[in-house]
């Protein structure tokens, strides 16, 4: 039975609360109409800084059957911001506010959880959860390969729902790309041309006091223990700091190279060789790649060229190239009948959920099915850009092999596949 929906008072008070502060307050048609749902899903969200509010706790709370019962960050500021605004669109005082995930995580009547935490977190968050029964969506992407590995392999073994949290799945631009693409619409495709936007040559910071109102220890947690510097925490600083991720190259990369994946069909394996260069900031705690120019070649032939200065995604073929300059960007073509080409009836047709990642988890959930973009594919997509960041570490043209995720004859490079965990952290399942 369908039946109208229309924001109580407590959501109108949201959104009034939310414009002040600058979050999105569009809700999605899909709340408007629908049928009821069949149950609610109870949420924990972890990690309620910047995206984890605004993008992640915003789209979460406009799902009718989503019920987010915990918050957690090690900031306490917040963390209380998070649980404030859960409750005033609950309007109770319900929801559970916590320091250290491990406490959230112990809470039996929380279905699912959502993470959005830096990078060095993503896999042993997840793994902790899903070893606990819970469901999980968590931003990308992993932090090495074999933590990916290990993630994948967890999912498959406790049958759990695992959402690699990115919208471009969702995105008709990106989706509309891939199908013409995938479908010889341009075709046999011949080199994929990504860019992606370049990193900052900050300098180090001196130490300071850690602030009353952060647990730092945890904030570091499995990373080597390094003294609190102010801006070190911030998304923007610790995004190219190697010990917590891979630089914009894993960040941007992550976006843009999962729609070549798509397009290629190649998003369940991955490239056989790999080279490029690139510029690391010297001498400065903000050691990630600033420039980069990769070369990736497929076993199918295509090649993928990255490089840094931008953002922008194209595909050449034999008869013609499509693509976009800007992410999200309207698409261009070689011809418009390439863009205006209809799908047939014997055509691929790409799975998505146009209500984005969130909706998609939520309906996976419930069915038992998995995400539109899953464990395994996150962790192939994530392995391309932990390829390329070995290759320019170690400075040599690499053969990798996708079936045995190995770089045949190279234990330097092999090395680099996985990081040691700071005690007493761990990847193993007690």
């Amino acid at each position: 039975m369908s039946r109208s929906f229309a924001p109580g008072p407590g959501r109108r008070r949201f959104l009034q609360t939310a414009a002040a502060a600058g979050l999105p307050t569009v809700l999605p048609a899909r709340l408007f109409g629908q049928q009821a749902p069949s149950k609610r899903i109870t949420l924990g969200l972890i990690g309620a800084g910047d995206h984890g509010t605004h993008r992640n706790l915003n789209m979460l709370l406009q799902q009718e059957d989503a019920h987010i019962l915990a918050v957690c960050d090690v900031f306490r500021s917040r963390r209380e911001q998070a649980r404030d605004i859960v409750n005033r669109w609950n309007e109770n005082q319900d929801c559970g506010c916590y320091g250290d995930f491990r406490e959230l995580l112990a809470r039996d009547d929380i279905d699912a959880v959502m993470i959005s935490t830096p990078d060095h977190w993503h896999v042993l968050m997840s793994l902790l959860a899903i070893r606990a029964g819970k469901d999980v969506i968590c931003e990308k992407p992993t932090l090495t390969i074999e933590e990916g590995r290990i993630l994948a392999g967890a999912v498959q073994k406790h049958k759990a729902v695992f959402q690699t949290s990115t919208e471009d799945r969702s995105m008709p631009v990106y989706h509309r790309m891939a199908e013409l693409v995938r479908n010889g619409r341009i075709g046999k495709l011949q080199t994929i041309r990504v860019r992606l936007p370049a990193g900052d040559r900050w300098p180090s910071e001196e130490p300071a006091p850690v602030p009353e109102h952060l647990d730092y220890d945890l904030w570091l947690g499995p990373a080597p223990e390094a003294p609190y510097t102010p801006l070190r925490t911030e998304p923007m600083r610790w995004r190219q700091i190697r010990d917590y991720s891979g630089g914009l190259l894993t960040d941007w990369g992550a976006h843009q190279i999962d729609t070549a994946q798509w397009a290629n069909d190649t998003e369940r394996t991955g490239p056989v060789h790999v080279e490029g260069k690139g510029t690391l900031n010297e001498g400065s705690a903000y050691n990630t790649f600033i420039d980069y120019q990769l070369h990736y070649r497929y076993a199918n032939g295509v090649d993928l060229l990255v490089e840094s200065g931008g953002t922008s995604l194209r595909f050449e073929g034999a008869d013609g190239w499509i693509g976009n300059s800007g992410w999200a960007e309207p698409l261009h073509a070689s011809s418009p009948g390439i863009l205006e080409a209809p799908l047939g009836p014997g055509d691929t047709r790409l799975f998505t959920c146009p209500d984005g990642e969130h909706r998609n988890f939520l309906d996976c959930v419930k069915t038992r099915s998995q995400p539109y973009l899953p464990a395994e594919e996150g962790h192939r997509l994530s392995t391309i850009l932990h390829l390329g960041n070995i290759a320019m570490l170690t400075g040599r043209s690499l053969r990798w092999d996708p079936e045995t995720e190995s770089f045949p004859d190279d234990p330097a490079a092999s090395a680099m596949k996985s990081r040691p965990m700071r005690a007493p952290w761990t990847l193993a399942e007690s």
